[in-house]
């Protein structure tokens, strides 16, 4: 795996793993009873954000080792994955 391969991944990871989390403990306006005006009453009061991306390096950088791993030891292959899914 190259740099720019491990780079593309690990943003993938990343990305992935943050739209996962930031619904996560997500507290609207809406149920906070403080709806700010020109705002939707779905919109977050208080996103937390800086605590949901700690938390999504962390995860990210766990599955990102976990995933090299099997692709730089080659568990499991390209040809295994094709003869897989391959149509008969």
């Amino acid at each position: 795996m190259s740099i720019m391969s491990a780079i593309a991944l690990y943003a993938v990871i990343w990305f992935l793993t943050m739209f996962l989390v930031l619904p996560f403990r997500l507290t609207t306006q809406g149920e906070a009873g403080d709806v700010v005006p020109g705002t939707p009453s779905s919109a977050p009061s208080d996103a937390q954000m800086l605590r949901k991306v700690k938390l999504v390096t962390i995860l990210a950088t766990g599955a990102f080792i976990v995933i090299a791993g099997i692709i730089i030891s080659e568990v499991i292959t390209y040809d295994m994955i094709e003869s897989v899914t391959r149509s008969r």
